[in-house]
């Protein structure tokens, strides 16, 4: 059943400020990334009140939503043709239409379990200092690891998944059986449960403390940060921003290799200018890691061919 979304508090003011954001690596199965010397990027977050989390309308269902489940189950086919195993999920919170392709496997979800990392420190109201919070933007916008390390293990590890997926009614989230974060395990259900929830509130964040979240998202940069990959960086733009180009995106990427034989890939967020709509789509294959993003972004291109919603 699904629940209407709740009324929201306005979001307050924030001043501008310049982050600094400095590199660290994606996690991998096998283990941390070693130490490497990071690029030195800087965001500007422009001064101004925040605007509100908006209440999505009830309405109608866009144009792109027709046909939208053959399409799916397409993309999952031409996936499969090139070996890869995908899981998809993509709610309209308008009317509450929920299309996948039916394959809810758990997925350990790498570095998009720094959502949860993240919702929890800023729930548990922890104070944070000025560089706690440039830590905690750059976990979220270039997903460096170090951070995310750091809060994992100040906020009592696996505990955190714990009190999340409790928050958020996440029924196929749990803790990594081997208290590594990026092992942790969850679904594109859930995932895509979590966004609506963090929107509306429905999670317990108020929407202030969402919006530092949503608002990290949207300054996802075009590279990540990977210290096992050449030149220490990762591209993550793979398949919601790839796939959605003509959309407006907040989007937590994650990637890992290797899960057996496979590269994993997964692409989360929330997409439109009034935030209506969110994704979550995993992909593993047995493939170089350009073929498996190339895959995934196919994928979404597959189910909204003209790049948007």
């Amino acid at each position: 059943m699904r629940r209407q979304p709740s009324r929201l508090v306005r979001a307050t003011a924030v001043l501008a400020v310049v982050i600094p954001i400095v590199a660290g690596c994606e996690a991998k199965v096998n283990g941390m990334a070693p130490d490497v010397a990071p690029p030195h990027l800087t965001v500007v977050v422009p001064q101004g009140s925040m605007a509100p989390l908006p209440e999505a309308a009830l309405d109608e269902p866009p144009a792109s939503f027709a046909g939208l489940q053959e399409r799916t189950q397409q993309a999952t086919a031409d996936a499969q043709a090139v070996g890869a195993d995908i899981t998809a999920t993509v709610l309209d919170r308008s009317t509450g239409q929920l299309v996948s392709n039916g394959n809810n496997r758990g997925v350990a979800i790498a570095s998009v379990v720094k959502l949860f990392i993240a919702d929890d420190l800023l729930f548990r109201d922890e104070p944070l200092s000025p560089e706690d919070r440039e830590s905690f933007d750059t976990m979220l916008r270039v997903s460096d690891d170090s951070p995310a390390e750091v809060f994992w293990n100040r906020g009592g590890g696996s505990a955190i998944i714990t009190r999340v997926a409790a928050r958020y009614g996440l029924s196929g989230t749990r803790p990594p059986s081997n208290g590594r974060w990026f092992n942790t395990i969850s679904t594109t259900a859930d995932l895509v449960r979590y966004y609506d929830m963090l929107l509306s509130g429905a999670g317990g964040l108020p929407a202030a403390k969402a919006e530092i979240i949503l608002r990290d998202l949207a300054a996802s940069a075009p590279v990540g940060i990977d210290g096992m990959m050449p030149g220490g960086v990762y591209p993550q733009r793979f398949g919601i921003p790839d796939g959605l180009y003509a959309e407006p995106v907040a989007v937590k990427q994650g990637w890992m290799c290797c899960v057996g034989a496979d590269w994993m890939h997964l692409s989360t967020g929330v997409i439109g200018h009034d935030r209506r709509f969110v994704m979550a789509i995993a992909s593993d294959q047995p493939a170089d890691a350009a073929e498996a993003r190339d895959t995934i972004t196919e994928a979404v291109k597959t189910m909204f061919p003209d790049g948007k919603i």
